[in-house]
């Protein structure tokens, strides 16, 4: 199978960077210090979504500033050796040129950019929490990247690891890549699913991507 496009944009957490354990420890405690029960908070959809929206749902409206600046906190202070890019990142990301990608994440610019410099990833075009007014699973992140970058959504390929981000990148009208890294391939919803990114090659030609399947 091979998927043209002109711009490929990637999910970071789950997809580009394993950052699932940190995620879990900083949430874990940041739940008990807001005396959030076990069962409240497993009721709650935590990975793709902003930490705002997770706020929203579980703590008074009045909280919600002062619960984000602490959650972000302990995120940023655990990703020194918390983090790690996952198989196939480093060597697909190496191959195109700046201009065909972006990284489009659920997290705030702050955290976002301490987990993507802890692996030495460094792109061009950055779209974060802190850019958008609802996070997925509504398809602004992705159709803001895909202005950003210049690009016709219908030619945009998006990686994902998490349900609500494959449907942000569905209402966005784009082609979607579901990585089984953190959910089990039945569960995801997409145009391919494969392992991860070393599943993948890319090729770059004069009119963008041709992204294939390794035999």
């Amino acid at each position: 199978m091979k998927i043209h496009a002109e711009a490929l944009l990637f999910d970071n957490d789950g997809t580009l960077v394993s950052s699932l354990a940190s995620v879990n420890r900083c949430w874990t405690c940041w739940a008990q210090e807001y005396g959030i029960t076990a069962e409240d908070f497993a009721r709650i959809a935590l990975h793709g979504r902003p930490a705002v929206e997770i706020a929203a749902d579980l703590l008074p409206a009045d909280l919600v500033p002062e619960a984000l600046a602490r959650i972000e906190q302990l995120e940023v202070e655990d990703v020194p050796g918390g983090v790690d890019p996952l198989p196939g990142t480093l060597a697909l990301l190496a191959a195109l040129p700046a201009e065909r990608w972006a990284v489009v994440t659920s997290a705030t610019r702050r955290l976002a950019e301490a987990r993507l410099d802890e692996v030495g990833i460094r792109p061009k075009t950055l779209i974060t929490a802190d850019d958008i007014t609802r996070g997925k699973p509504d398809p602004e992140p992705y159709l803001l990247a895909a202005r950003e970058l210049g690009v016709d959504p219908a030619r945009c390929v998006v990686f994902e690891d998490a349900p609500a981000g494959l449907q942000a990148g569905r209402a966005a009208g784009m082609t979607t890549v579901a990585l089984a890294t953190t959910h089990q391939a039945g569960e995801l919803d997409a145009d391919l699913v494969v392992e991860d990114l070393s599943a993948l090659s890319v090729l770059v030609t004069d009119d963008g991507v041709e992204i294939s399947v390794r035999g």
